[in-house]
């Protein structure tokens, strides 16, 4: 269906990657994956036709419908919801709005306007045989949590993440060929995302989607495209067969090249220990030849770097942590949060879940003590020391320091050594860390968060959707960080790999502030809720 012929993309001096040669097939689901940096994007904008920039081809099947995932939430403001999705169908779309048009303004007496008419049907019957679009455009935005009542509000009244949700519902609707998405899952809640993940499967066409939720990955891919070495592999599986396989291979290629090494490092003995020796000179000549043949790869160091993200409290916790009290919170007319209780024991990690806007980060910040409740109270123990991580740390994180400055500047007394591992062990090398604070990206700021938290040595770590911006290798390195924290943690996430990794209770909050209080992990929780066998707590 799609196929690239010696495709190379270089940025100045800078190679992405060269001489792509690959071929993506129907019914094949491809994750499109690689460190920050490495292409992805680019890679899937030049496939898209939003990129031309580049050397080489990039083959379309002959009448094969394209579909890309808008990434301008703002492109739409004078449309309506209803009426966004449908213009994922352009030709559809036109065909409606034109015969709208048309029979509300136009003379039936005029045979031009009758023969127009029936051109547009033919047109609206080609697109949409059944006469649904209406219908089916409904059920996908119910699907993505845009409730009916709002189908024909306008684009400009939405909230950011809902119009990303419509973005989305748009390049599904029609159903394309070959489908192009990048980061599909942002803004959506873990409901949403099985359901996503449930249309994903049954895509007939082509797909090639990017993103950093592994448990996503595993549920919808069917293939691996890997950027790295400035090259794209492919691979048969899903990211966790990726993940073997890479192993497998780079082990393969340390012990070839070990092989390879004691092999030269023979001959070349035996070079120097008979060359001189003339009765021994043919051989030595021999080996010399042989040495000359032997070819040595370099095992080439992956794009791909882990970040070493370890927690230390500096006090331990006594037996009290935290007390929420009947907590109850609303904005206006609307109440988000329900007299919540609940107390959290020493050790206990709790991942905090729940659809868009109900109440997750407000009780954050409740807990925090940076928003009062509309009635209710949270208790501290007295031994503990908080570290946060907002949801909104790309807008608090500014400056014109530099990233050392900035880490410097909670704690002006510490060791300066400590500080410059603790910004290495999140991927800055010494360089980076001079770079001003304003000039990084929103996965470095993440990043610089991490440190910060790294750096306070608290005992309870309260996070809002720390995973936002962060590749897979750092969303497993923070999972890995949690699960062996010594200390208490709240964390809102979406991802499902994450919550998997640390929880070990489970606290979902439902619209209107009803909640569920489930002492367990997440997979625990998920199968509990199948089975229909948990309580709301209030």
């Amino acid at each position: 269906m799609l196929k690239t012929v010696n495709l190379t993309k270089r940025f100045g001096n800078r190679i992405l990657f060269e001489n792509i040669n690959i071929k993506l097939d129907r019914h094949k689901r491809y994750g499109l994956i690689g460190a920050n940096g490495a292409g992805k994007t680019t890679f899937l904008n030049i496939l898209s036709g939003q990129n031309k920039e580049y050397e080489g081809e990039v083959i379309i099947g002959s009448g094969l419908k394209v579909g890309t995932l808008g990434q301008n939430q703002f492109a739409y403001e004078n449309y309506t919801i209803m009426d966004a999705v449908l213009y994922g169908n352009k030709r559809l779309y036109d065909a409606v709005k034109e015969k709208e048009e048309l029979y509300t303004t136009g003379d039936f007496e005029d045979d031009a306007v009758n023969d127009r008419l029936a051109e547009l049907e033919m047109i609206c019957v080609e697109e949409d045989p059944t006469y649904e679009y209406e219908i089916n455009i409904a059920k996908i935005l119910e699907n993505v949590g845009i409730s009916a009542e709002h189908h024909h509000d306008l684009m400009s009244s939405l909230k950011s993440s809902d119009k990303f949700k419509v973005l989305l519902a748009q390049v599904l609707f029609p159903k394309p060929d070959i489908l192009f998405l990048d980061e599909p899952t942002n803004n959506l809640d873990i409901e949403t995302i099985s359901w996503l993940e449930d249309e994903l499967q049954r895509h007939e066409g082509t797909l090639v989607v990017i993103s950093h939720d592994r448990h996503f990955l595993n549920a919808v891919v069917t293939h691996i495209l890997d950027v790295d070495y400035q090259k794209i592999r492919e691979f048969t599986g899903n990211y966790d067969d990726w993940y073997i396989a890479a192993n497998v291979i780079a082990k393969q290629m340390e012990a070839d090249n070990a092989k390879k090494l004691k092999e030269k490092e023979d001959l070349e003995a035996f070079v120097r220990r008979f060359s001189a020796n003339a009765s021994k000179a043919k051989q030595a000549t021999s080996r010399q030849k042989q040495l000359e043949k032997l070819n040595i790869e370099e095992i080439k160091p992956s794009s791909r770097r882990d970040p070493s993200i370890v927690f230390k409290p500096k006090r331990q916790m006594g037996d009290e942590a935290l007390l929420v009290e009947n907590v109850s919170h609303s904005y206006g007319d609307l109440q988000v949060l329900k007299d919540m209780t609940f107390r959290v024991e020493p050790g206990e990690k709790i991942a905090l879940i729940g659809g868009n806007g109900v109440g997750k980060t407000t009780l954050c910040k409740i807990i925090m003590e940076e928003l009062k409740p509309t009635s209710g109270e949270v208790h501290w123990g007295a031994t503990i020391e908080q570290s946060y991580f907002p949801q909104d740390t790309t807008d608090q994180i500014k400056g014109t320091g530099t990233l050392y400055e900035w880490l410097r500047g909670f704690d002006p007394k510490r060791d300066i050594s400590e500080i410059r591992n603790c910004l290495g062990r999140m991927l800055f090398s010494g360089e980076q860390q001079e770079k001003s604070v304003e000039k990084i990206s929103g996965g470095e700021k993440h990043r610089m968060m991490l440190s910060k938290m790294m750096l306070e040595q608290g005992n309870f770590l309260i996070l809002d959707e720390p995973s936002n911006h962060l590749d897979l290798e750092a969303i497993v390195a923070l999972g890995e960080g949690l699960y062996n924290f010594d200390g208490n943690v709240i964390c809102i996430s979406h991802d499902r790999e994450l919550l998997d990794a640390f929880a070990n209770r489970i606290i979902e909050i439902f619209p209107g502030g009803k909640y569920i209080d489930f002492k367990g992990t997440y997979e625990e929780y998920a199968e509990a809720k199948h089975n229909g066998t948990l309580e709301y707590a209030n």
